[in-house]
């Protein structure tokens, strides 16, 4: 009988235990842009010494945290693929995306504003609630403006590949340049 109500209460104690969550891939996603070449618009395209900040931000995004905290190549990206986190408090994040940062002749910078919708998603006790987006299709889920020095735009076109950010596992605007 002993045995018994010891199992009854093992059983008790460990099913109502929750298990071990691992909140890595049911966090809020950021948003997935990739790079191509206008010339070959199916060719990914590398971008080089491109800084990025948000607007409103007293820094730029770091991109290589392993260089010392005073060298600036640290914010520098270079590649096809940036991955943005979006403000889970506003409908609006807006970016500034400086192209040939660390060369002082040519400097490029364009403004890009996101729009969208937010949905507060629960995930579970352990991990708590995540935040996906829709990004707005009229008028338009992105603004591309020049900075407040016209310099012409380097980025030239924006494609919209899916307006639903619920995973980090798709590209969901592409940039033509």
């Amino acid at each position: 009988m002993k045995k018994i109500v010891l199992l009854l209460l093992l059983t008790i104690t460990f099913s109502s235990c929750e298990k071990d969550d691992i909140c890595a891939e049911e966090t809020t996603p950021h948003l997935i842009l990739e790079f191509y070449d206008i010339s070959n618009p199916s060719s990914l395209k590398n971008v080089v010494n491109l800084k990025v900040k948000a607007i409103g931000a007293e820094d730029f995004i770091v991109f290589n945290s392993s260089l010392l905290e005073t060298d600036s190549n640290r914010y520098l990206f270079n590649g096809n693929k940036l991955e943005l986190p979006l403000d889970i408090t506003q409908d609006i994040t807006n970016y500034s995306l400086t192209l040939n940062s660390n060369n002082l002749t040519f400097i490029n910078q364009d403004l890009l504003q996101f729009n969208y919708t937010r949905q507060n998603v629960f995930v579970s006790r352990a991990c708590g609630y995540k935040t996906i987006f829709e990004l707005n299709a009229t008028p338009n889920g992105v603004i591309k403006t020049d900075s407040t020095t016209p310099d012409g735009f380097w980025i030239q076109d924006i494609n919209i590949v899916t307006t639903n950010i619920e995973t980090e596992n798709e590209t969901h605007i592409k940039i033509y340049f």
